[in-house]
């Protein structure tokens, strides 16, 4: 080998002009600039290609055709680290080879000679060591003007490379390799590197390790272990990474940055980002501010704390801000939340509390789950899965508690047998009467498999001169029952306690009888299965605000089914004086039962006399229908008819009514007409009336009389025997009643019965 390849030259062109140092009019990279070469990334403000990808034309790089990063002419570049402001170049190493068959050349001393430009572009002196391989081997790193040198010296015992040479540069220690700090401040001018080996009194150990080695590298990625001192260097040539610094511009931060005050795209800091000082040399290059990531030189963006937990540590809650993030200690705790939390003085009490607190929640909602199952056991108890599928509205007990103000004692109607009867204003201001049992009946007496098809049945009740069942509430002990509100009364008050003008006029007592006649011909024949309503008396029939009839209470009322004509109960549900007195004796309830009991509703509206008691008349107790039977044997009807004025004409049509109403009152149930008959027949008398001259002339005679109450708190003068299922009297009034001595000559053989008291 020439003697003159002793020192190969490395030569770094980084075009040395002056002026080309200043940063770019723009610091945008543009569209069409790429930002890779190969599998090497390349961040502005350097650039590939054309000059306006890079800040200035130092900084502009080549990608040749092997797609291989190049600085200057031929320096291979791998990484750049905008935040480190270095980047990394591939160089080769100096090495020297020895041949034991020709001694003269041990001598001999292989160099190499690297001129390096001027520039914004330092060798960096905290990264880089010169760095020698081999035996008694020699080397040496100066500049071309004798400014600086450094050196060093590499020692094998007996000859050998110790084998257990790695990456970590401890073991780099004198045997076998040497290093050397660089000098600080090394811009990249000619520099000389030579290497030599010393004569050694040992044995010869060119077979062993033939080759000696000095480069320059970054000792944070060269590998000892990779070296092999056996092999020559055409065979595994030597190249190492070195790291080179740089600033964008060779100036001050103050003096770039008063030069952007007349051009402000000629400072390369952009947003959030700092100005600071290399280390190593005079200039300036670009860091983003604490807080904010990305190219500093385009503009850095906010770091959001909170979602990089292992980089920004946070114990408590964590709130991102600009440029940085709080993080404050949970309550109870206190203390920096970036570093730690500690229990603070309060926190014991606060737990105590909470502890109480959570023992009242835990009670209060068994509480609530507690009623909510009894709640839906009282549902399925009284029937709710059957009623729910029917067309009856199934309520909460907390609609009827609200619609009631929780049972205010202002909305009370009156109290009967079963209960009580409140006035209820439902959310769309419907007026309901709500009827709630009295806790203290048997609830076995009452709520049985046939009460819940008898609400079933009734609830699908459409009738005009029916009160229609609006719902119920199966939630409580026993079910609450929902109607439709009547605001005035009972036909028993209108004819015997209040004396209204609606009950002066036959017009209007022959239509109210006419409309329960055809209320009951609606139950008996046209609801499916028919319903024997089992207690008709003039108290369970109310009036609305226009005084139309309306058959109310369903308590005793029983379900005709196919292949049935009577039902058979254990014992007597009704009231005295209306009762059938067949179904007294035998006990079959038939519906020629309510046809007797209508018929004693007819004698009523008559006579103006209740069917027990003293006359109103002559104050002497009389049996009422027996009375009525005669007068009409004896064509007497003037004697028993209390009502105002007669008209002509109206007589004929009164008679009719009687013997109507006689037949209803046969013995045998036999000779008593169907319901549909009676109905007809009364219609008839009732379009008699309206077409003939005293009834037209008679039209609105009903004198605007509207009570709004559906019970009245005076006493019952009705009295009703105690029955199974809701055998309760909607309205009534308690006057003295009459006894079962009154009637002991009825004959009874039943298994048991109650009279009321």
């Amino acid at each position: 080998m020439k003697k003159t390849s002793l020192l190969l030259q490395w030569l770094l062109l980084l075009l040395p002009l002056t002026a080309s140092l200043s940063p770019s009019p723009s610091n945008v990279v543009d569209g069409d600039c790429s930002d890779k070469c190969g599998n090497v990334t390349v961040p502005y403000p350097f650039g590939i290609g054309d000059r306006k990808c890079a800040i200035s034309a130092p900084f502009l790089l080549n990608c040749n055709s092997s797609a291989v990063l190049v600085f200057g002419k031929n320096i291979p570049v791998t990484n750049i680290s905008v935040e480190e402001g270095t980047f990394s170049a591939v160089i080769s190493a100096v090495s020297r080879c020895y041949n034991k068959t020709d001694p003269a050349r041990n001598r001999t001393t292989l160099g190499r000679a690297i001129k390096l430009g001027g520039g914004p572009f330092r060798l960096s002196n905290v990264h880089n060591r010169l760095t020698a391989f081999g035996c008694n081997t020699l080397a040496f790193m100066t500049d071309k003007a004798g400014t600086f040198g450094t050196g060093c010296v590499s020692l094998c015992g007996r000859g050998r490379v110790p084998a257990a040479a790695n990456s970590t540069s401890e073991l780099c220690s004198g045997i076998g390799c040497c290093q050397s700090a660089i000098p600080q401040g090394l811009k990249l001018r000619t520099l000389n590197f030579t290497v030599s080996r010393a004569r050694s009194r040992g044995r010869n150990n060119s077979a062993s390790n033939p080759c000696d080695y000095a480069f320059l590298t970054d000792v944070r990625s060269f590998d000892f272990g990779r070296v092999k001192l056996s092999e020559l260097p055409e065979r595994n040539p030597r190249n190492s990474k070195a790291a080179i610094e740089w600033v964008v511009e060779e100036k001050t931060c103050k003096k770039a940055k008063s030069k952007s005050k007349s051009n402000s795209s000629s400072y390369a800091c952009r947003e959030n980002s700092n100005c600071v000082y290399s280390e190593n040399g005079n200039g300036y290059r670009c860091l983003c501010q604490p807080g904010f990531t990305g190219n500093p030189y385009l503009g850095c963006q906010d770091i959001n704390e909170c979602e990089e937990a292992e980089n920004y540590p946070c114990h408590g809650r964590c709130k991102n801000t600009k440029g940085s993030y709080t993080c404050s200690c949970p309550i109870g705790m206190r203390g920096d939340g970036k570093v730690a939390c500690q229990l603070s003085s309060v926190t014991a009490i606060v737990a105590v509390t909470g502890c109480i607190i959570l023992l009242f929640t835990i009670v209060l909602l068994t509480f609530i789950i507690y009623k909510r199952r009894k709640r839906e056991k009282n549902f399925l108890l009284n029937g709710g899965m059957l009623l729910e599928h029917q067309r009856v509205r199934i309520f909460k007990e907390s609609e009827l508690s609200k619609a009631t103000k929780n049972y205010d004692p202002a909305h009370f109607l009156g109290e009967g047998g079963f209960g009580h009867v409140y006035k209820g204003i439902l959310p769309d201001n419907t007026l309901v009467a709500i009827k709630k049992p009295k806790d203290s009946i048997d609830k076995a007496q009452t709520i049985n498999q046939e009460f819940q098809h008898e609400i079933a049945i009734v609830s699908q009740v459409n009738h005009v001169n029916v009160v229609k069942v609006v719902g119920l509430c199966l939630e409580t002990k026993l079910p609450l029952l929902v109607y439709e509100f009547i605001p005035n009364g009972t036909l028993f008050d209108h004819i015997h306690k209040q004396r209204s003008k609606v009950m002066s006029t036959w017009k209007h007592r022959l239509r109210i009888a006419t409309e329960i006649a055809q209320a009951l011909d609606y139950l008996h024949s046209l609801a499916n299965p028919p319903i024997i309503h089992g207690d008709i008396k003039s108290t369970n029939i109310l009036l609305d605000e226009g005084f139309r009839a309306k058959v109310a209470d369903f308590g005793a009322s029983v379900l005709i089914y196919p292949d049935q004509t009577t039902a058979v109960l254990n014992k007597i549900q009704g009231t005295l004086g209306y009762l059938d007195p067949e179904y007294l004796v035998t006990g079959d309830l038939t519906p020629m039962s309510d046809v007797y009991s209508f018929g004693v509703v007819m004698v009523e509206l008559l006579t103006g006399e209740k069917p027990y008691g003293s006359s109103t008349r002559t104050g002497e107790k009389v049996n009422l229908i027996q009375y009525f039977l005669n007068s009409v044997g004896d064509m007497n009807l003037g004697r028993i008819v209390n009502f105002g004025a007669i008209r002509d004409g109206e007589m004929e049509e009164i008679e009719a009514f009687a013997e109507v109403a006689r037949r209803c009152l046969s013995f045998s149930g036999m000779k008593r007409p169907a319901m549909k008959e009676v109905a007809e027949e009364l219609e008839r008398l009732r379009k008699l009336n309206e077409n003939s001259s005293w009834g037209s002339n008679r039209k609105g005679e009903n004198g605007g009389e509207e009570t709004e109450y559906l019970l009245r708190k005076d006493g019952d003068e009705s009295c009703s025997l105690s029955f199974s299922g809701f055998s309760e009297v909607l309205i009534g009034t308690t006057e003295e009643q009459p006894t079962a001595e009154t009637h002991s000559n009825v004959s009874m053989n039943m298994e048991s019965y109650e009279f009321c008291r």
